[in-house]
């Protein structure tokens, strides 16, 4: 089997995805369904997923699947994996629903080294409710509630993700940020946070994503906004997590 074929944990009836033309979704997917083969785990595997365009994976895979309310996905996946410590929990969604409505339970879940593996999908906007601004909306971006561009003196600075738990997460933990860019990379990234979650270690993956829906974009302009104005923002790699020792 080829690096990109089909994963074999692929559910079969749900494809084609039920995602837009261009969205990158169905890659991160691809990404995450590869590294379940090659760990041969899809039979302890609990796939979450949040609401918002995340939530049309909840049949993506042939494992357990569950779907949350806004920003709980973490929760739920943590306490799985509390009371069934043997199963491999992945905790999937979107950057509303891990940086707004479920920042909260995300810096816990990493303070507390919990044994899970998050995927946050970046694509700087809040797609399915129709493109409004999100946390990670660049500066300048124009979004449905940031018709002029996004003001960052108004709103502050676009969230980075994994730069934030740099100081939270415990040294032990796995910190990246991949892109849809480099399928293989972003997989390699992923395989990292479910090896590191299978040691008993809180793992946290970025993935950086298109929506040429609501960016307006053509097939040029989709490749262009995600791998040059993404890109110098948003630096894709791995980083090393450890919480600074308190001096008195």
């Amino acid at each position: 089997m080829s690096e990109l074929s089909m994963p074999r944990c692929y559910n079969r009836e749900s494809k084609p995805h039920r995602f837009c033309p261009g969205c990158g979704h169905g890659l991160v997917l691809k990404a995450l369904g590869m590294a379940i083969d090659e760990l041969d785990i899809s039979s302890r595997m609990v796939f979450a997923c949040d609401i918002g365009c995340s939530l049309l994976a909840w049949n993506f895979f042939s494992v357990d699947s569950l779907q949350t309310h806004h920003g709980r996905t973490l929760p739920v996946v943590v306490g799985i994996k509390r009371a069934r410590p043997e199963l491999v929990t992945v905790a999937y969604m979107g950057d509303g629903g891990g940086y707004a409505i479920g920042l909260q339970h995300l810096v816990s879940t990493a303070l507390r080294n919990d044994p899970v593996t998050v995927i946050v999908v970046n694509n700087t906007t809040y797609a399915m409710t129709g493109g409004q601004m999100a946390p990670t909306t660049l500066e300048g971006q124009h979004t449905k509630t940031s018709p002029g561009g996004r003001d960052i003196e108004e709103t502050g600075a676009p969230f980075k993700g994994p730069e934030s738990l740099i100081g939270v997460a415990p040294p032990e933990s796995y910190l990246a940020r991949g892109t849809v860019a480099n399928v293989i990379r972003l997989k390699k990234m992923i395989r990292k946070g479910l090896e590191r979650q299978l040691r008993g270690d809180f793992a946290f993956i970025e993935a950086l994503s298109t929506c040429p829906t609501n960016w307006r974009t053509d097939a040029a302009g989709t490749w262009g906004f995600l791998e040059h104005e993404m890109g110098a923002y948003y630096q894709v790699g791995e980083m090393a997590a450890g919480r600074e020792p308190i001096t008195p």
